[in-house]
Order: structure tokens, then C-alpha cells, then sequence
């Protein structure tokens, strides 16, 4: 009888607790007033203006090291900020939404970038010009079309998305996941993610690692993005007072990691810069000048990262905690557009405020005239993208050095200057430039311009792909820009010719085919796994 009733009492127990798991957790709802929303709003975008004019001085200045020289700065200097792509990019976007809805599909936020007429760079150019040779996202962002995928680009332009996002993570990561593919993939969408979410956490979180680490959490955890975060906030405890020692460490394992920098101590990938705004927030401590100063002084895109780390503090503390100062020079210029896009300071906050509280309902919270009363979303990030898997820097070959490279035809030199070759040149039909390596990647490196046509490309003897070297922008041709990159291919020797066509667009000026230099990779570990920092005792 005992045995039997203790029997039932636990089948009842399991039963109930059963039921309990069942129950769906109702999400968090935070309340924020209109005033605190249009502070934190305005604190965002000014934030943007004052890092990035802060930074601007010293932008890649120092590479591989700390820059150490005096900033020449003073508050009257924030209106170069209406020059700077870190804000006239994004708002473009913001512009699309304007024009299109913000369910607008991913083709028309590239179609108005790349229709702009301001001048883009690295991974942004290679998504205008991808957009105009009809590769469209998601694959004008992944590395086979972009060879920059993994570079800063989304990261300088997602800050928007954060703060149309007030405790919306998961609405972050759908729109990055959208607009970043124009031109990234992996890390290079998961910086922008990141910095998106940054802003998203500010709104509610009580303090900067806290903001971190929720951010952290929009993006896969095994990416090498989420891996150098990491290490930034483990570093940051171990060197609390001194963020030189802490930015050695990191150096030592990240520094060398970036594709577009290959060979070189330059380094414009997303996630060492990410974490040089990490150590801004960390060791800025609130202190709006520490802030700018540290994520200046980590150097590389330096005036990219003050402008992120500012932005995110911006939001975190309002408008109206940063120097009066500061402020007074935003403000006087609060009505001035930004180049090429019909926004300005007061417009960019007005219009941020209408999308947080269209986003706010559609996502299930509400918006009355007391503020809006947002459901906190827990953030569930997608499957793992990596660009360039295991694919580490071997060496560079220009044609002029004859190391693997042999020309049949008519090729002509172009020239730098007087006496400095630039690169090889054709446009006669089936001349042919043939590139021998040995590796398991390749990148092949050239010019876009007006006079430019087309050519195929034949790996180990199979024909790859067709390129079209021809590019359209009144005042900017890119030079020794990446034509066509192959990697993962197996370990051995390996052949890749350039056919010339002489085909063109009607609109070309010539069919002309570049090539300034061959970039040669191999198999192995970019990062070094395993590695210790050496932590103080």
C-alpha cells in the first residue's frame, strides 16, 4: 500500500514537472521613455561623428604597432564627419528602407550603394562592381566573388541596424545577415553583427563587458570572430590597468591573420579591428575621450574603430553625457547633410526613432506615448561561415619577376611612373598570361578601368570562370585589385592562364586585360592554436 501510493506521488511529481518544462518562457519586457530613446538615439549617431573625426588623423598609421604620436583633435573638427564613409554608407541603406520598406530584399540596399556616387574600397567596391557584373547577395558578398570578404566593410556600416534594434538581437542578426552578404561573409558579416548587437545591448545593459558579452553571443560561437572577442574580454581582466600589455598578447596570436594584408603588417580584417573597439569600451571605462583615444591608439583602421566604440558609448550613456563641448559642434551641425544622401544628424535620429518603433511592434512589443515596451529577444545566430579556411599567405610574384610567369602574344607594359613597371597588358585576342605555383591558392591581381574587357580563366587546364575587367566610376579605377582568387585546391603544383577575349561591354573603351601580380597561399594554421598568453602573477 505504501510502496504503491509513494509510486503514484512520484508519477504525479514527474507528471507535473513535465507539464512545467512545457510551458513557454514568456520573453522580458523592457520599457524605454521617448526622451531616454531619442537621447540614447542621438548619443549614437553623434558618437559615430566625434570617433570618427577623432581617428581620421591617423588612419592606418600604425599597423602592427600602437600609434604613439600626438592626435591633433579639437571639437570643431567633427564636421569632417559628414565626409566619412562610416556614416554616408549605412545611411544610404537607411535610405533604401526609406524608398523601399524596410523588408526591402537584399538587391535593392546593393542596388542604391552601388548607384551611389560616393567612392567605396576593399570588400564595398568589389560589392559595386558585383552588382553592376549581375552577382547579386547573397553571393556578391562570399569570398569566390570577393576576395575582401572578410574585411571591415559591414562592420564601419551595420551601427544602424543596432540601434533601430533596442533589445532585438535576433533582429540584428536578420538584417545583417541581409544587407552584410552585399559584400562580406563570415567574419566579415559577423563584425557587423557584432557591432549591430553592441548597440542593440547598450540600450538596456548596465555595464560595457556585460554589452560585450551579449553581443558576443548574435554571432557563432566557434567563428574566429567570436575567439578573438573572447580573448579581448580575458584580456582586459588580466591587464586591467594597462591596455598596451593586453593589446602585445593579442597581437602576438591575431596580427598576422588578415587576407587582404597578406605578407604585410597591414591589417584591415574585421575582427582584430573589432577587438581594438572592444578595448576602447573596455578600457575607456565610460570616459568618453579614453574611449576614442585607445581604440584610436590600437591603430590599423583607426578612425573606423573610435567611431564604432563612441557610437556604442553614445547610445549606452545618451547624448546629453558627452563633453558640452562636443555636443555644441554636433549640434551646429545637426541640419548638414551627409555627402551623397539626403540625411543629416537630426534627420538620421528622427528617422532611427520611426524604424525602433516600427521594429518594436513588429517583433510584438508596443509603442504608445509613454515609450515603447520592447519584448528582449535572446539571440540565435545561423549556421558557421568561414571565408578562407586555413588559407595562410605564402608569398607575392609580379610579372616582371619571371618567377612562374609566361606571356604569349602581344603584351605591352604599363607603367607606374618613368622607370617602375605597374603591369602587363593586352587586349589582342588569345594572348595568354600562364601562372605556375605551387600551393593550394591563388589570387590573380590587375586593374579595372573604362578601357578594360574580358577574359577566361583555366585552372590546371579546365576553364574556371570568365572575368570582366571593365569598371565605370568617374574618379576611382582601382589598381592592382584582386581579378580572380582560387583556394582549397590540393597540395601540389598547379597552372592558371589568363585568355584575352577582345570582348567587351558596348560601353567600354577598350578590352584591355591587366595583370600586376600573382598572391600564392598554403594549407595551414592562420591562428596560432594553443597559444598562451602570458598573464601577469
Amino acid at each position: 500500500m505504501i510502496r504503491s501510493f509513494l509510486l503514484l506521488s512520484f508519477a504525479c511529481i514527474a507528471a507535473l514537472t513535465l507539464s512545467s518544462s512545457k510551458v513557454k518562457k514568456e520573453p522580458e519586457l523592457r520599457t524605454i521613455s521617448p526622451d531616454v530613446l531619442k537621447d540614447k538615439i542621438a548619443g549614437g549617431w553623434a558618437g559615430k561623428m566625434i570617433g570618427v573625426s577623432y581617428g581620421v588623423p591617423t588612419e592606418f598609421e600604425a599597423h602592427g604597432f600602437t600609434f604613439e604620436d600626438s592626435i591633433k583633435w579639437k571639437p570643431a573638427n567633427i564636421n569632417l564627419s559628414l565626409l566619412e564613409d562610416d556614416i554616408y554608407v549605412q545611411l544610404t541603406f537607411m535610405m533604401t528602407m526609406d524608398q523601399f520598406g524596410m523588408e526591402a530584399p537584399a538587391k535593392k540596399f546593393q542596388e542604391l550603394f552601388a548607384k551611389s556616387a560616393y567612392k567605396l574600397w576593399h570588400a564595398n567596391v568589389q560589392g559595386r562592381k558585383n552588382y553592376f557584373d549581375s552577382i547579386f547577395p547573397p553571393q556578391s558578398g562570399q569570398p569566390a566573388n570577393n576576395s575582401h570578404a572578410d574585411d571591415i566593410d559591414f562592420q564601419i556600416e551595420a551601427d544602424f541596424i543596432g540601434m533601430i534594434s533596442p533589445g532585438m538581437p535576433d533582429n540584428v542578426i536578420k538584417m545583417a545577415d541581409k544587407i552584410g552578404h552585399i559584400m562580406n561573409y563570415g567574419d566579415g558579416v559577423y563584425g557587423g553583427t557584432f557591432v549591430a548587437a553592441l548597440y542593440s545591448a547598450a540600450f538596456f545593459e548596465k555595464d560595457m563587458e556585460t554589452i560585450v558579452k551579449s553581443a558576443r553571443r548574435a554571432i557563432p560561437g566557434e567563428s574566429d570572430y567570436s575567439k578573438i572577442i573572447n580573448d579581448a574580454i580575458l584580456l582586459h581582466r588580466q591587464y586591467r590597468s594597462d591596455w598596451r600589455a593586453a593589446w602585445k598578447e593579442l597581437q602576438k596570436k591575431w596580427g598576422e591573420t588578415d587576407m587582404c594584408g597578406a605578407g604585410s603588417s597591414y591589417n584591415i580584417d574585421a575582427k582584430l579591428n573589432g577587438a581594438y573597439i572592444v578595448f576602447g569600451l573596455l578600457y575607456g571605462e565610460g570616459d568618453p575621450f579614453k574611449t576614442m583615444e585607445i581604440a584610436t591608439r590600437c591603430g590599423q583602421d583607426s578612425d573606423c574603430n573610435p567611431s564604432s566604440a563612441m557610437g556604442v558609448l553614445g547610445v549606452f550613456k545618451g547624448f546629453k553625457a558627452f563633453p558640452e563641448d562636443y555636443r555644441q559642434h554636433v549640434s551646429a551641425i545637426s541640419d548638414s547633410l551627409f555627402i551623397n544622401t539626403d540625411y543629416s544628424f537630426n534627420k538620421a535620429i528622427e528617422k532611427t526613432i520611426a524604424y525602433a518603433k516600427a521594429i518594436t511592434l513588429k517583433n510584438g512589443g508596443k509603442v504608445s506615448d509613454t515609450g515603447l515596451k520592447i519584448k528582449i529577444q535572446t539571440p540565435k545566430p545561423g549556421p558557421l561561415e568561414v571565408s578562407f579556411p586555413n588559407l595562410i599567405f605564402d608569398r607575392r610574384v609580379t610579372p616582371f619577376e619571371k618567377n612562374g610567369w609566361e606571356f604569349k602574344g602581344k603584351w605591352e607594359t604599363k607603367y607606374r611612373s618613368d622607370t617602375i613597371p605597374q603591369s602587363k597588358f593586352s587586349s589582342t585576342v588569345g594572348d595568354e598570361a600562364l601562372f605556375t605555383f605551387e600551393g593550394t591558392g591563388v589570387s590573380i591581381s590587375g586593374n579595372w578601368d573604362r578601357n578594360c574587357g574580358k577574359a577566361d580563366i583555366y585552372v590546371d587546364g579546365k576553364l574556371n570562370r570568365t572575368i570582366d575587367c571593365y569598371f565605370n566610376f568617374a574618379h576611382q579605377s582601382p589598381g592592382n585589385t584582386n581579378l580572380f582568387l582560387i583556394q582549397q585546391l590540393p597540395e601540389g603544383k598547379h597552372a592558371v592562364r589568363v585568355v584575352v577575349r577582345n570582348k567587351k561591354r558596348t560601353e567600354a573603351e577598350g578590352a584591355n586585360v591587366y595583370l600586376s601580380e600573382a598572391v600564392i597561399y598554403k594549407t595551414g594554421d592562420k591562428i596560432k592554436e594553443g597559444y598562451k598568453f602570458v598573464f601577469q602573477k
